[in-house]
């Protein structure tokens, strides 16, 4: 399958231009390059960004220009790809991503035939790996999860989603403005304790009609992004022992 790395910046970045940010010497982008490449599952590799300063990165089949925000991103990466059955689509800002992560990722989602795939992590397997890690974290009936950075998706899904999703996007750290998003049963169970998983993907088939999936993933570096200085410190300490 191909893949889609959004590299674009925009002016709510913390971290400008932050896909060229050097961690080691390496740019933040080429890591994510890197653990794409190493995943025999993925094909082509198309990132959408700056493209004169992308021409100076390797391993790139397809250079996209950037938009000025991140769903018009998702449109102009997907474009190419449009007839594909599912593609790849993630952000730059993950350097500790590996390709452990990617092909597991794929694997289960594969298997839901699904149209739509998320990654969750368990909060425990996250503060295992990344103990000085800030994460926002939900709470459902399975346990407590924090989401990734990467989603696995049918190209012929995304224009009709493109409205909605951008309001989920802008709550997806805050889990309560979420809740009422999803309704009032949603919101309810939630308070309770009672949310499930299946709760969720059912509402979004309800709200959206598409198959979606939440992954559980055991690879925390899936969503361990990096968007503050205190990010990259953190990311450099982790890649320096590698």
């Amino acid at each position: 399958m191909n893949a889609i790395i959004l590299a674009g910046s925009t002016k709510e970045d913390k971290l400008p231009d932050k896909a060229f940010v050097k961690i080691n010497e390496k740019y933040m982008v080429s890591y994510v390059i890197e653990a794409l490449r190493g995943c025999d599952k993925i094909d082509k590799i198309a990132v959408v960004g700056d493209p004169e300063k992308l021409k100076k990165v390797a391993g790139i089949d397809v250079i996209i220009e950037q938009a000025d925000n991140i769903m018009d991103n998702v449109l102009k990466g997907v474009e190419p790809f449009k007839n594909d059955k599912r593609v790849l689509i993630l952000t730059c800002d993950i350097p500790m991503l590996t390709k452990e992560a990617v092909c597991d990722f794929i694997e289960k989602s594969e298997a839901t035939g699904a149209d739509l795939c998320y990654p969750i992590v368990r909060k425990e397997d996250n503060l295992k790996k990344f103990p000085e890690a800030k994460r926002t974290y939900a709470r459902v009936k399975e346990g407590v999860f924090t989401g990734g950075n990467i989603f696995y998706v049918n190209p012929g899904i995304i224009d009709k989603l493109i409205k909605d999703a951008k309001q989920f996007i802008a709550y997806r750290k805050k889990p309560w403005k979420l809740g009422k998003l999803l309704g009032g049963k949603i919101l309810f169970l939630f308070l309770i304790g009672r949310l499930s998983i299946s709760h969720i993907e059912k509402k979004a088939e309800e709200l959206f009609n598409i198959k979606g999936k939440a992954i559980i993933s055991k690879y925390p570096e899936i969503g361990n992004d990096v968007d503050k200085e205190e990010d990259v410190v953190m990311a450099t300490k982790y890649l320096s022992r590698k």
